[in-house]
């Protein structure tokens, strides 16, 4: 059953953005190339929408068990994760240039997952995309977004298959995230000799 629905628009950073139940955001290890969502930690997923920095249409569901399957071709096939929720707020926020910025609007209110049934912490996400314009690109794509999340034991997620490209493309990230950033500070030398007045 349904228990409560809120949708809103988001306006995106360039690196799509984080959803889940931590405000502790820092950019995953590794990105989800290949996939709309993956992980970013036991407690954040990190979606990849089409649309690079433009609106998206956002609802998010909270249900009580696992909702019916979204039928028709209006959707992507839906891609599906655990979340952890020690903290049953959800957090969302959108990933830009090496920042975050907290993406929860103003006229919301917090959105809380109700206590398990029996007991546990693990909550699934189900993810459906559409974009009007498919082609990813800056701007207004038409996208929206429906999450559906529910209460339900740690299981695998749900993902189409990789192609050599998305595993090339996450190689490069992972390689880029493993190179310490470069020290661009300069040392000078300071002369601590003075000179004595009348020397």
């Amino acid at each position: 059953m349904l228990l409560c629905e809120v949708t809103f628009t988001v306006d995106l950073g360039e690196h799509g953005y984080l959803i889940g139940f931590d405000d502790d955001y820092d950019f995953p290890s590794e990105m989800p190339f290949g996939w709309r969502c993956g992980p970013a930690g036991e407690a954040l997923a990190v979606v990849l929408p089409t649309t690079d920095t433009g609106p998206l249409q956002m609802t998010i569901q909270v249900h009580d068990s696992p909702p019916a399957r979204e039928a028709g071709t209006a959707w992507e096939p839906a891609e599906e994760l655990s979340l952890r929720a020690d903290d049953p707020t959800l957090c969302l926020a959108t990933i830009g240039q090496g920042d975050f910025w907290d993406a929860w609007p103003d006229e919301e209110d917090p959105l809380e997952m109700p206590p398990a049934a029996g007991g546990g912490d693990w909550v699934r996400l189900r993810l459906y995309c559409h974009a009007d314009d498919p082609t990813p690109g800056i701007g207004d794509h038409g996208e929206r977004h429906l999450l559906q999340l529910w209460h339900a034991p740690l299981t695998d997620p749900v993902h189409p298959p990789l192609s050599n490209e998305d595993r090339q493309a996450r190689a490069q990230y992972a390689a880029e995230m493993a190179t310490p950033v470069e020290d661009y500070t300069t040392q000078y030398p300071i002369d601590h000799h003075t000179d004595s007045p009348g020397t």
